[in-house]
């Protein structure tokens, strides 16, 4: 679904569209992904951009996670103030129209182009602004944290991380690559909050977690 504006200086949201996943068998209380309403966890990944932001929510229950939606806000060459501005209010929609419950969003990775790195801060703030106003909780990882958690490395390239995004969420075709790094901070949030030694800053062998190591924590197993 695209909204259409007077403006095309406004940036506008784009939602894709896809089949749901098939719900995991033996789970039942939501009639969309199939998951308990009391174990399951809704939660909204971010991934900020200036030009385009892009989302995705998912619904966890620990070992097992759903796609619920996905799409971007693309901003253009609007005046920065204007896509500030129009971040938090499409992003603002997006948590009404699926109520998360927790949010996460990628930090600033800061290389050598400092403008871009600030301008990007500006971005993040947007976001982080109207997940504030909506009363979620906002953890924030890293770009190779979450490259790491998804791929197993944190240089991967952004193609490991929508093939990986489409295998994990059982989708049909992989998210745009805006789309999927925001699904991918969602799934990696996802198994992060929920395994203890995760938290604790615990190390497994080779100093990085992978999502089947942390699904294994989660299910009592060892990784």
């Amino acid at each position: 679904m695209c909204r259409r504006f007077t403006t095309t200086r406004i940036c506008r949201p784009v939602r894709e569209q896809h089949d749901f996943p098939s719900s995991p068998p033996g789970i039942g209380g939501n009639p969309v992904t199939g998951m308990s309403k009391i174990s399951a966890i809704r939660i909204l990944g971010i991934d900020p951009g200036s030009r385009i932001t892009g989302y995705g929510v998912i619904e966890s229950d620990g070992p097992r996670n759903v796609w619920l939606a996905h799409g971007h806000i693309r901003c253009g060459d609007a005046p920065m103030p204007e896509r500030l501005l129009q971040i938090f209010r499409e992003l603002a929609e997006v948590i009404r129209e699926y109520a998360p419950r927790e949010a996460a969003i990628e930090s600033v990775f800061v290389n050598r182009n400092v403008n871009s790195a600030i301008v990007l801060g500006q971005a993040r703030g947007a976001a982080i602004c109207a997940l504030a106003h909506a009363g979620l909780s906002v953890a924030e990882y890293a770009p190779a944290q979450v490259k790491s958690a998804i791929v197993g490395q944190g240089r991967a390239e952004k193609s490991q991380v929508q093939h990986m995004v489409k295998a994990l969420l059982q989708l049909r075709e992989a998210p745009p690559a805006d789309a999927a790094d925001a699904l991918a901070v969602a799934l990696s949030h996802a198994h992060l909050r929920s395994a203890p030694a995760v938290r604790s800053g615990k190390k497994p062998a080779g100093g990085r977690w992978t999502l089947a190591q942390v699904a294994a924590l989660s299910r009592g197993s060892k990784p």
